[in-house]
């Protein structure tokens, strides 16, 4: 597939639950989603790319198998699965997605931390692009703007993170994790001012993740797109640093091998030494012992 630009939601990031997700999509050719949980803009989908999650254990955290949509119909889960006994989501609706090839990356797109992921809209020019996950969202073009100056700076941070607060789950823009604390960042469109009951919302909010240790920092689309290197560059660059920088704990593991000259990096648990793929290793590292690693994007 030749990446083309796309509208959102052309391209559809599922999530393989367990391992035999993969095995059935391989085996049979399908993959199914409950009608009910399927984001709006699957109407208009016509790719889907797979995330892996911690039940891969070595190929876990990574997004690399995807294909397209050959049909689509929606049966009952008994239908899907006759072979289950009998339970209470019998006759739910669900999605039967038929691809008409399963395809793999020749590299993976990573993600530097664990993360839950639900669906995410993308698009196949992003997924082709991508050198991490966080590359995929599509949310607004306000935070693709802020992305590419954190890349650009190498600072680490994951879109779209959700974060449990007091039985809540929130949806933060940015989130970046220091050594003494932590920083939400939000790129708030020109509708946020225009609805009055967001203020009150947010204080609630804000006040939830102060007592957790989170800084809240909000900027506006001028900010954005205006001020984004004398203003919201500064203003995050400043927090990060009262907070004592940026921390790698919790970062995923990668493992890397000394190659000659090279350090290169494992990407899969089924590869050959002959398939690594190079990469740059972390700093003051013992790369000879072939111990896990953080990975430094």
């Amino acid at each position: 597939m030749t990446p083309t630009d796309s509208s959102r939601g052309e391209m559809l990031l599922a999530i393989f639950k367990y391992k035999h997700s993969l095995t059935r999509l391989q085996d049979g050719g399908w993959y199914h989603i409950p009608v009910d949980r399927a984001p709006k803009s699957f109407k208009d989908t016509k790719w889907l790319c797979f995330y892996q999650g911690k039940i891969f254990e070595q190929d876990s955290y990574r997004a690399q198998f995807y294909g397209e949509i050959a049909r689509r119909d929606i049966v009952p889960y008994r239908e899907l699965f006759p072979n289950q006994m009998e339970s209470k989501k019998g006759d739910a609706p669900y999605y039967r997605i038929y691809l008409k090839k399963l395809e793999c990356l020749p590299k993976p797109i990573l993600s530097l931390r664990p993360r839950r992921l639900s669906f995410v809209p993308t698009t196949p020019k992003k997924f082709h692009n991508a050198e991490q996950i966080n590359d995929l969202f599509n949310d607004s073009e306000l935070e693709d703007l802020l992305w590419e100056q954190l890349k650009k700076l190498d600072i680490k941070a994951e879109r779209q993170w959700i974060l449990p607060v007091q039985k809540v789950n929130y949806q933060l823009d940015f989130a970046l994790f220091c050594n003494d604390g932590f920083i939400d960042v939000e790129t708030d469109g020109d509708t946020y001012h225009i609805r009055k009951d967001r203020a009150a919302r947010d204080n609630i909010r804000n006040n939830a993740m102060a007592k957790m240790g989170w800084k809240v920092l909000r900027f506006t689309t001028h900010q954005v797109q205006e001020e984004m290197q004398s203003y919201c560059i500064p203003e995050i660059s400043d927090t990060i640093k009262r907070l004592g920088n940026l921390s790698d704990d919790g970062l995923v593991s990668r493992v890397f091998l000394k190659d000659g000259n090279k350090v290169v990096q494992q990407l899969s648990m089924f590869e050959s030494p002959a398939e690594y793929k190079t990469s740059h290793a972390p700093k003051n590292k013992n790369l000879d012992s072939g111990a896990a690693l953080n990975l430094e994007n």
